[in-house]
């Protein structure tokens, strides 16, 4: 059997696995994959995305960071390594990785809503202010840039700009607004 058919005939394997619901079959085939085929990025990135869904961010973590040392590592790559960075409390490393993704692709709002939270947790709130903008500017229907922006206003002392942004839910997130009023006690 030729490589190029066997990889195929895995992948085959490895997908039927995935949607039969056999994830742990499917990490094992794609492990064997990764044996064979040790640089293939779509190989890497399936097993990371099947150890994130399994739970196991460290052992995704490091699937990514193979990923990404890639020269053609993806601005989405960066960001899924920033991602669960993040949720591990990596800070500095997350911000690392959002800023990648964002030399790949500017107009990426999770990686600008991702380098906000990381700013945020380093209380380097100017700096989570200007990312956290940019990402309401992508996404301007989303409550959530605008939630952790007037959260980070109410930490700067600046509760007029946390009013606005409460004010501005209200159109379309009400939720968002009343939880925002009840935490920070300002209310429209």
């Amino acid at each position: 059997m030729s490589v190029k058919l066997r990889w195929y005939l895995l992948r085959f394997y490895a997908s039927v696995f995935i949607a039969l619901g056999l994830r742990q079959k499917a990490i094992e085939t794609f492990g064997q994959m990764l044996a064979e085929f040790p640089n293939d990025p779509y190989v890497i990135s399936s097993l990371a995305y099947l150890k994130t869904q399994e739970g196991d961010k460290r052992g995704a973590i490091e699937m990514y960071k193979r990923v990404v040392q890639r020269s053609d590592a993806s601005a989405q790559s960066w960001y899924n390594l920033g991602f669960l960075q993040e949720e591990t409390g990596q800070v500095e490393d997350a911000e690392f990785s959002f800023r990648k993704a964002l030399e790949l692709d500017e107009k990426l709002d999770l990686a600008w809503y991702g380098l906000g939270l990381t700013l945020i947790q380093q209380r380097r709130f100017d700096d989570a202010v200007k990312a956290l903008k940019k990402n309401t500017q992508l996404q301007p229907m989303s409550p959530y840039g605008w939630y952790q922006l007037a959260r980070v206003y109410v930490d700067r002392q600046e509760p007029e700009e946390a009013v606005k942004i409460i004010k501005h839910l209200k159109d379309f997130e009400p939720k968002f607004a009343k939880q925002l009023e009840r935490e920070t006690g300002l209310t429209v």
